[in-house]
């Protein structure tokens, strides 16, 4: 198994950091807000198909995968022109650009949700892949890791990858700067604002049972210990889902197509998650979400079981098998 990637995006490290080889393509996304960097993405992406094939027929593939990003456009054109059976895996509750346009040409299209009008005999709803990490989280030795004791409730606080302002900054305010909190804290904040809130936090009052982290490679042991989450939508409502974690949910709100508020939606109408917009988000608010929960014990329970109704763990292997099952037709 190899990859193709994007120059200058995290998969030129984060791929040979995981065993694999990766081949870059000079892309960049499509900014619908700025005409002419949109032309030039699509005028990059055209002339990287002719490369992408020439990678793929010089790795011998059988099979090509396209997960919707930047580079499933022409890798998916190119496996087409070699003949090549194409698997596309959607994690949103709508078809990316990517895979709207190379739908109709795909043997298997792979969904974290049901997409209404999206049934054909080539759809599979598998759900979105969760990493090992999380799936085999220990509370017990997360808890040791963090320092929180058996009989303590514990909030996650995350904002995604690069962190989300709003959540970060009155997670501090709220926690760690008034007293009376009741609850251990473990806060990613991304890099972005790690600084700023290091400074507030090591001069706060109330930073006890506080554990601030720039970035955690391998959310397991954050949710795992957690009781409760407060959160951006993106990927992680799977993880969440997988360990049956109730959260309460910020959607960023200038994500493709509103996706995020999509994704916390899904959480909400199983009576998983609470949806409050970014706009809306200040420590009052923050900390009147919490409290309602975690001082509530069978709402909270009731949340995490919903959660946990959502969860499909099995959803990697089930996307391996289709991809697998094409490979052997084709051999």
């Amino acid at each position: 198994m190899s990859f193709l990637g994007a120059r200058g995006r995290l998969e030129e490290e984060l791929v040979p950091k995981a065993g694999y080889e990766v081949d870059l393509l000079d892309l960049s996304g499509i900014d619908r807000r700025n005409p002419v960097k949109a032309i030039r993405a699509a005028a990059q992406a055209a002339a990287a198909i002719p490369r992408a094939r020439k990678l793929i027929r010089e790795r011998g593939a059988e099979v090509v995968v396209g997960g919707g990003g930047f580079v499933a456009g022409p890798a998916g054109v190119a496996a087409r022109r070699l003949k090549l059976p194409l698997v596309l895996t959607e994690a949103d509750r709508h078809l990316g650009l990517a895979n709207r346009l190379l739908a109709r040409r795909a043997d298997r299209i792979c969904l974290a949700f049901e997409i209404e009008g999206l049934d054909g005999a080539n759809v599979r709803v598998t759900g979105r892949p969760v990493g090992k990490g999380v799936l085999n989280a220990d509370r017990e030795k997360a808890r040791d890791r963090f320092g929180i004791a058996a009989d303590t409730s514990c909030l996650l606080v995350m904002g995604g990858s690069q962190g989300a302002r709003s959540i970060n900054f009155a997670a501090v305010e709220a926690l760690a700067e008034r007293p009376g909190r009741k609850f251990d804290v473990i806060h990613v904040s991304g890099s972005r604002d790690y600084s700023q809130l290091r400074e507030r936090l090591d001069a706060a009052s109330h930073a006890s049972a506080y554990t601030l982290l720039e970035y955690e490679p391998d959310m397991g042991d954050g949710i795992v210990a957690s009781d409760l989450a407060f959160a951006r939508s993106g990927a992680s409502v799977f993880e969440l889902a997988a360990l049956g974690r109730a959260a309460v949910l910020v959607p960023y709100p200038y994500a493709t197509a509103d996706h995020q508020t999509a994704n916390a939606e899904w959480m909400a109408e199983a009576g998983a998650a609470v949806v409050v917009p970014d706009a809306e988000i200040d420590a009052d608010r923050l900390l009147a979400e919490v409290n309602r929960i975690l001082d509530n014990p069978a709402r909270l329970e009731a949340m995490s079981a919903a959660s946990k109704s959502l969860a499909r763990p099995q959803a990697a292997s089930d996307v391996a098998d289709e991809v697998l099952e094409l490979a052997g037709d084709r051999s």
